[in-house]
């Protein structure tokens, strides 16, 4: 592993194989989810994070607190109060949800701490709400899906119906979806939010998507909503093919999805079968420590540890110079090549469309098209 990181170049010229020592301890908490429906999420995070900590060597270097957002935005806002005004940290990493990121936004923008988003895609936390003191490695909900919406509508699907949880990742996953997928000459038949957290039966909104007539069905859920959603597409023998944010079939629980998953075509920043060396090198040694399969959400908290300690290495010793220093921060990793676009603070990546196929007994993922270097636009923000 320490051959990725020794490959991880940072802008400065400074690497993550060789560092500078630490000034002093730097104390993170971390916000997200160990309880509810997000918590496998939560945990594949936490997992990424202190892989990426302790391959490097500096364990000693950082002070880890943990708080369980359950998922939920009052819950997120009380965590970051307490790790910021009792524990005093100097920096957060985390956060799932787009509705905790939401409520979340504007302590951390007055409380000048900075927070290293490791998952929630919330649009306008690096758009018309964005801070100098939130920086995303994960994604942006539009990020994932318009470059989806535009392929889509490219390769051949005139017609969608769509589906989402009812709460702001939904809505702007969707809503980003469908204005790509139109612009490009596409026609959404029609759109369904069912209730967040509290949907079991989804027969009468996948009923309503085949009676639409769409060539194709287009959804986000993750987590066990996604598990749900995509074992009942199957049961019910929906003729219609199935598109979604590739949340759908992530990693972490394809295998829990079984046969249904088999066919589901979508779009992603990160896949565990990419062929570069940076990502079978971490594959293997994820495994290794793990026994398991690398997902998005490991990527994504493997990534906020290296930006981390890349932003410590150029200087970072307290909030406001690891703020300073994280939209600085620019390497090649598993999912590829990264950079923070400092005129947002959001990630810059490739999207990668993909099929759930079943090789040697297994599902897994089978590249099918790579959407170079998406940024967003800056919609709005002003640093």
């Amino acid at each position: 592993m320490k051959s990725i990181l020794k490959n991880l170049a940072v802008i400065g010229g400074l690497a993550f194989g060789v560092h500078m020592p630490a000034f002093a301890d730097t104390k993170v908490g971390l916000v997200l989810p160990y309880t509810g429906t997000y918590a496998a999420l939560g945990n594949a995070i936490t997992e990424g994070f202190n892989m990426a900590i302790d391959e490097a060597g500096r364990s000693d270097e950082f002070t880890v607190i943990t708080e369980d957002t359950e998922a939920k935005p009052p819950v997120g806002l009380a965590n970051a109060r307490k790790l910021v005004l009792q524990d005093k940290v100097d920096v957060m990493v985390g956060v799932v949800s787009s509705g905790v990121l939401g409520a979340m936004r504007d302590f951390v923008h007055q409380a000048e701490v900075p927070l290293i988003v490791a998952n929630a895609g919330n649009n306008l936390a690096t758009g018309e709400n964005c801070s100098p003191y939130i920086v995303r490695v994960s994604f942006s909900n539009g990020q994932i899906n318009r470059p989806m919406g535009t392929w889509m509508a490219e390769n051949g699907v005139k017609t969608v119906y769509t589906l989402a949880p009812d709460y702001s990742a939904g809505h702007q996953m969707i809503s980003s979806f469908s204005a790509a997928f139109t612009a490009a000459g596409g026609e959404v038949l029609g759109s369904e939010f069912t209730p967040f957290g509290q949907t079991k039966d989804f027969g009468p909104y996948l009923a309503n998507a085949q009676a639409s007539g769409a060539e194709a069905i287009f959804v986000f859920y993750a987590g066990g909503g996604a598990i749900n959603f995509v074992k009942q597409y199957g049961s019910f023998d929906i003729k219609t093919p199935l598109y979604g944010s590739g949340f759908l079939t992530s990693p972490l629980y394809v295998a829990a999805e079984g046969e249904a998953a088999i066919g589901v075509r979508a779009s992603l920043h990160y896949i565990p079968t990419l062929e570069t060396p940076e990502n079978q090198a971490f594959v293997k040694a994820f495994m290794a420590k793990h026994g398991t399969m690398p997902s998005e959400y490991s990527v994504q908290g493997y990534d906020a540890g290296l930006a981390l300690m890349a932003a410590v290495d150029q200087g970072g010793t307290d909030s406001q110079s690891i703020a300073a220093a994280l939209p600085k921060v620019s390497y090649v990793g598993p999912r590829g090549a990264l950079e923070i676009d400092p005129a947002t603070n959001n990630i810059v990546q490739n999207i990668y469309v993909y099929d759930t196929v079943m090789e040697n007994g297994a599902l897994t993922q089978k590249l099918i098209d790579t959407i170079s270097s998406v940024r967003d636009d800056v919609a709005g923000c002003q640093m």
